[in-house]
């Protein structure tokens, strides 16, 4: 093959990759988490993807449908995220798609969402921002549990939204953490 051959099809490769891309952006998931529910509906949404229960090394943890831990912010209140430029891009903001309001099987905890200073809505779990974590690269990793960092520690939450307060034990009960109100 000349090399315009390859880079013809390069080139179609590159646009069924980004045609692939928008599909799935413009699918009406928001978030991962299905299809949204009408504002107010009180309607819970069918999500192909949900948050649950996971097993990991700081123990049984709330996951997002990809997987990745669920982390509060120490340094948070009910209804406001501290989590803001840097911090944020080291610690995502959860994306609250339509998940807030429902109770996915195995999640004893209140969902609910908070919108950002920046016009994003944020999951909320028990009032508190939640947070995914940059290096936690596969599902299951929970690298963030006990980190300080940004002004304060960060704490994967159990099913029911305690804060597991112990770092990297799997064992680490919540009811002997501090929860912030």
């Amino acid at each position: 093959m000349n090399g315009q051959g390859v880079i013809r099809s390069g080139g179609l490769a590159a646009v069924a990759i980004a045609v692939a891309m928008l599909a799935a952006c413009s699918s009406g998931a928001a978030g991962g988490y299905g299809a949204a529910a009408p504002a107010g509906s009180g309607t819970p949404a069918t999500a192909s993807g949900a948050l649950r229960a996971a097993s990991t090394s700081a123990g049984t943890v709330l996951v997002d449908p990809a997987g990745k831990t669920l982390y509060v912010f120490a340094a948070d209140s009910k209804g406001h995220s501290a989590c803001t430029g840097g911090c944020a891009q080291y610690w995502p903001p959860e994306v609250a798609g339509s998940l807030a309001g429902t109770r996915p099987s195995g999640v004893t905890a209140t969902l609910g969402t908070l919108t950002r200073a920046d016009g994003s809505v944020q999951l909320t779990v028990n009032g508190f921002p939640v947070y995914t974590y940059a290096a936690d690269s596969a599902p299951g990793q929970a690298k963030g549990q006990g980190v300080n960092a940004s002004g304060g520690l960060w704490w994967v939450l159990t099913p029911s939204g305690s804060w597991i307060t112990a770092s990297g034990s799997a064992s680490a009960s919540a009811s002997t953490g501090v929860r912030r109100y």
